[in-house]
């Protein structure tokens, strides 16, 4: 049995590759073919111009920290342990925003982490069929 305390993510139609490759160790995301424009999160419709031409494309798993925040206080019990951690939104190298956390910072401050750095995606393995992608800082 399981004994992950925290909100999982329900796997759907829409949804069922990027979870499933997930799982595999690879960020999936949409790209619209008649726009142009990648994005995430999973839907059949491009959020851009509204077209159903669109496909899922391998991301490189890389992007910047374009947003973030150190939480340490969680009000959900499963994150009181983690206290502090990092949440953010990661802009991938594609061009999608997508929320995540930032991990492998240990004991994180403002000094450890800025807008802008370089992040690449881990995955954190929940169970045999789900794995959550999460970022890591870049070591230059």
């Amino acid at each position: 049995m399981n004994n992950y305390k925290k909100i999982l993510p329900i796997p759907q139609g829409e949804s069922e590759f990027y979870w499933n490759k997930a799982s595999e160790g690879e960020l999936w995301i949409q790209k619209c073919n008649q726009c142009s424009e990648s994005y995430f999160y999973p839907r059949d419709i491009s959020p851009c111009c509204f077209s159903r031409d669109t496909e899922w494309v391998i991301s490189s798993g890389r992007g910047v920290v374009y947003a973030f925040s150190i939480i340490h206080r969680s009000p959900n019990q499963g994150f009181q342990d983690e206290a502090p951690f990092i949440i953010a939104i990661v802009e991938l190298h594609e061009g999608p925003r997508m929320a995540t956390n930032i991990v492998g910072i240990e004991d994180p401050t403002p000094e450890k982490i800025r807008i802008g750095m370089e992040v690449v995606v881990t995955f954190d393995k929940i169970t045999e069929e789900l794995s959550l992608p999460k970022f890591k800082l870049v070591k230059n």
